[in-house]
């Protein structure tokens, strides 16, 4: 209430800020009851479509974010230099996987109950892409995780190069005990020179893709192992008896190349991270690219928010 010995001009500004107050309050439950209105129905329980609106946006948002993360883990499974790597990696795919999987399976009825055919065409589309791209990626991840070209080429830098190493060392120490000495040490140098052009080789059918080309590399290698072991008899007869012990030795490590090398190329030949790059560089971006494709226009067509409730 205005004080009485108030001057009209304040009298004025007071009753002016009280209708201003006023409005404010009116406007306020004027949006409290809209709000309260878009939210609810005739009896009073939340309004259907905006629930089935809000939840499906946010369900086809979560669907890209996964579906991205599941991709994202998948390259790192096979770009990974591991095995624990690879399998964390393979893990993280197939979490994100099941994910994507549960919010289609829940996305579904609410597009349905919202009647828009746009939104429900495209979730359609991209659960069809969806198989494609699983039934592929499975088949990248089973690959990444046996690793069966790193496995053979920490074979081919560890165990191969120690027999190799150890032929060179034992036959060195041959060629002094020989009754021939420039003949013996020409005969060491053929052999170890086999060795070691047949280890450079390990690496090129490790990296090879080509079955062919891999077959053409495979006898390259198994000559030259047995020109090594001729030129290791041949040595065995210029020997004095006491050094039969070394040439034991010799023989022994040139069996342990051969048994390592068998384990190489047994490896190499499933190509397992060759073949899980190769589907992941030339196969998986196109059916990537189409679920893409399909959650984008599932989001355009929610963001359109034009729907009729069909219950």
């Amino acid at each position: 209430m205005a004080d009485p010995r108030e001057p009209p001009a304040g009298r004025k500004i007071h009753r002016a800020t009280q209708e201003g107050r006023r409005n404010a309050s009116r406007a306020l439950a004027l949006l409290a009851a809209l709000t309260w209105a878009l939210l609810t129905g005739c009896n009073g329980a939340p309004n259907a479509v905006f629930t089935d609106v809000t939840e499906a946006r946010r369900l086809a948002a979560d669907l890209r974010v996964q579906f991205n993360k599941a991709s994202d883990g998948s390259d790192r499974a096979v770009m990974a230099d591991t095995d624990e790597a690879s399998v964390s990696f393979a893990h993280q795919a197939e979490e994100a996987t099941k994910t994507v999987q549960s919010d289609v399976s829940d996305l579904g009825p609410r597009l349905r109950n919202l009647g828009d055919p746009n939104a429900s065409q495209a979730l359609d589309d991209f659960a069809k892409h969806l198989a494609e791209y699983l039934t592929l990626d499975r088949s990248i991840l089973e690959l990444a995780v046996e690793n069966t070209n790193l496995k053979a080429q920490r074979l081919s830098f560890g165990p191969a190069r120690e027999a190799a190493d150890a032929f060179r060392d034992a036959l060195q120490r041959l060629s002094v005990a020989s009754k021939d000495h420039c003949r013996a040490e020409s005969l060491v140098a053929k052999a170890v020179l086999a060795v070691r052009d047949a280890q450079v080789l390990q690496a090129p059918h490790i990296a090879e893709a080509d079955d062919a080309a891999m077959t053409r590399i495979e006898a390259q290698m198994d000559g030259l192992e047995a020109a090594a072991r001729d030129a290791v008899s041949a040595l065995s007869g210029l020997l004095e008896p006491k050094a039969r012990p070394e040439l034991a030795v010799a023989l022994a490590s040139l069996d342990r190349f051969k048994d390592v090398s068998a384990q190489i190329v047994a490896l190499s030949r499933r190509n397992s991270n060759v073949r899980s790059l190769a589907l992941s560089l030339r196969e998986k971006p196109v059916l990537t690219a189409a679920c893409d494709d399909s959650l984008r226009a599932l989001e355009e067509a929610l963001a359109k928010d034009k729907f009729t409730a069909t219950r």
